[in-house]
């Protein structure tokens, strides 16, 4: 046989095998934008799609309505620095060092048994974070918002893996942003924010982008507009939904969604974009039926149990909403359990990426699992939190002393470090988590516990130790 026949053979065969090699479920001449609006102390039931009757969020919803709702998304922390953390480096905290906000002497612990571990200020320089990764597969990046991983210097997400980055903090009138960027008076952030995001995807319409907006609403200081606030004010309230500056501020947000999506489609970019929206911990609220007073709370996450800083289910359970027409099918659900450091290999695989070598991601790409409509066979390791500190919740009360839980399954185990008590709780049956199963199924805690033991073996997660004198 001659070598021009075998050369022909070869390539025709090597045709053949790519026809019939699974391709990615976008159009090959270019990969899809990718569009992550994070909402900042949004509570599971806050979003009017996921049960709230007195919040109005239509731009959300109709999210859900074009797209995919998960009912099980979980944030990696309780609270806001290790979620963004988790969802930069598509790691846990032990890993990353954030488990907590600040120092660990923010609240008074000396007087408690145990001293907690202490926290990074920062994401370390080390973590190669997910926009790093997206710019090497020819993506251009923009973040507009709350980064809250450090803002000096190297920490500075333009230094990070953005090519554009604005960082906003303060208040929601009258804000400050790094660099600092001047605006006329009276100006909204969530607005602002907004406008930077609506411009950027308009300056890259013509090549992959990833754009990252987080917001500071619905964090407090509790600020919004006054007509938006009226509107609310004469509205009834609905259970533990009720304060009209906080519904105003999330309708804020709700607003800025639907400008972003409608830019997405007047753009003709809305088939070649996943829009992603989720929140980075549950809601305030909740804590007076854990016996510790107000603490703060403006909502309300019933029928879940806790809310933010706890990891009760009020605390890390948040909405998760993704879109893509044509890719994700509309008005889907699904019951799956996913977390914060899931979304790093999920948008890896989107981007036909390379993971970093250096560090291991802890989460699973779940990307299959959105085109399927929830409905493709998908299998994760348990998932796990960590937080060995301590949140105050005023007058020398706790919303949470140092504590770690498990998820396996339809399962979920909780372990408070002070006394050593365990709590096991069937989620898909109670997720308010009001019946205590531990001591009726010993076998299954000693189970669960084994397996949280060995992940923190594994992990090399830090403990707190004695405070004792």
């Amino acid at each position: 046989m001659s070598r021009s026949i075998v050369r022909e053979l070869v390539a025709l065969l090597l045709l053949s095998a790519m026809a019939q090699a699974p391709r990615p479920v976008w159009a090959a001449d270019r990969k899809p934008n990718i569009v992550f609006i994070l909402a900042d102390d949004l509570g599971f039931t806050d979003v009017a799609c996921y049960g709230s009757r007195y919040y109005e969020t239509p731009h959300i919803d109709k999210l859900a309505a074009q797209g995919l709702k998960f009912t099980d998304g979980y944030t990696c922390g309780p609270n806001c620095q290790p979620t963004r953390a988790a969802l930069m480096s598509g790691q846990y905290g032990p890993r990353t060092g954030i488990y907590t906000v600040g120092s660990i002497d923010r609240f008074d612990w000396k007087s408690r048994p145990l001293r907690p571990v202490d926290n990074a200020q920062g994401l370390p320089l080390g973590k190669v974070t997910i926009a790093q990764t997206l710019q090497a597969a020819g993506y251009a990046t923009g973040m507009f918002g709350k980064w809250h991983l450090g803002q000096q210097g190297d920490y500075h997400p333009r230094r990070r893996g953005f090519d554009e980055a604005i960082v906003s903090m303060g208040q929601h009138f009258d804000f400050t942003t790094a660099p600092e960027v001047t605006y006329p008076a009276g100006t909204y952030l969530a607005d602002f924010l907004t406008d930077k995001a609506v411009d950027f995807i308009t300056r890259h319409k013509d090549e992959p982008f990833f754009l990252y907006l987080p917001h500071f609403g619905v964090h407090s200081p509790y600020q919004a507009k006054k007509d938006l606030v009226k509107k609310f004010a004469e509205k009834a309230a609905a259970g533990g939904h009720h304060d009209p500056t906080y519904a105003a501020m999330l309708a804020s947000v709700d607003e800025s969604v639907g400008r972003v999506v409608k830019t997405l489609d007047e753009l003709g970019l809305s088939d070649d974009t996943l829009v992603i929206f989720s929140s980075d911990n549950g809601g305030v609220g909740g804590y007076e039926r854990e016996g510790i007073g107000k603490a703060g709370a403006v909502t309300d996450n019933a029928p879940l149990r806790g809310g933010k800083g706890m990891l009760y289910e009020g605390g890390i359970r948040a909405p998760y909403l993704f879109r893509w027409p044509g890719k994700i099918p509309a008005g889907t659900v699904c019951d799956r359990a996913i977390n914060s450091v899931d979304l790093y290999p999920t948008l890896v695989e989107l981007a036909e990426g390379k993971a970093p070598e250096s560090d291991p991601l802890d989460g699973t790409s779940y990307l299959r699992l959105l085109t399927s409509g929830g409905q493709e066979p998908w299998e994760r390791e348990d998932l796990y939190w960590h937080f060995p500190g301590y949140l105050g919740a005023g007058k020398g009360s706790w919303r949470t002393t140092p504590v770690g839980a498990i998820r396996s399954g339809d399962w979920k185990l909780v372990e408070f470090f002070e006394t050593g008590k365990l709590e096991l709780y069937n989620i898909r049956n109670d997720a308010g988590e009001t019946s205590d199963l531990a001591s009726a199924m010993p076998d299954r805690v000693k189970e669960l516990h084994a397996r949280m033991l060995a992940w923190r073996k594994r992990i090399h997660a830090p403990m707190p130790t004695s405070n004792q004198k």
